[in-house]
């Protein structure tokens, strides 16, 4: 049993991304998420208003002839109490070349931003390392993706990097709907 004061508690471990949607890896190359000016770190809480737009995504790597996939997805769609959708899948691009970023890849779904309805939700970015261009496909459904089965079927191992963010419904009382 792991103590709370242990100098490796992992961050995805105690927030569940480790079990729910990954399982155990090494962090192996550098993965930066920047709403605006804002970036994410792993716990971090951001409104569903700051995460509208699609996030500026920077890697790593050395060898600009890999490739990366990256992957993003809510596992407490559509309730985290009843995660019957989990995980649903906000936003995928592939052939991402190392030391360049997600606009520079293939989107093979476009960036659906975050709206949880009820409770506070966690949104992960997971990044792969893959074995050539071209070698990812989007699926057919955005709801029940497996973040694990999608790793398998294109032989992409384990996670090179992932981070997540908590998202909730933004509170207030009276303005506009939208």
């Amino acid at each position: 049993m792991e103590q709370l004061g242990s100098r490796n508690l992992d961050p995805l471990a105690v927030g569940r991304v480790i079990g729910d949607v990954l399982d155990e890896f090494t962090k192996s190359v550098s993965l930066k998420v920047s709403y605006s000016s804002k970036e994410v770190s792993n716990g971090v809480e951001l409104k569903p208003s700051q995460v509208a737009n699609q996030p500026r995504v920077d890697i790593g790597g050395t060898d600009l002839r890999e490739f990366y996939t990256l992957v993003m997805v809510d596992p407490d769609a559509p309730s985290p109490s009843v995660p019957s959708l989990r995980e649903y899948l906000h936003w995928m691009v592939s052939d991402i070349p190392a030391t360049t970023g997600a606009t520079f890849g293939k989107e093979l779904l476009c960036y659906e931003s975050p709206r949880p309805t009820v409770g506070i939700h966690r949104f992960v970015f997971v990044l792969f390392r893959q074995l050539g261009r071209q070698t990812v496909y989007a699926p057919e459904l955005r709801q029940n993706f497996s973040t694990k089965d999608f790793a398998e079927l294109y032989n992409l191992g384990a996670p090179v990097a992932a981070v997540y963010f908590n998202c909730q419904k933004a509170t207030g009382s009276g303005g506009r709907r939208i």
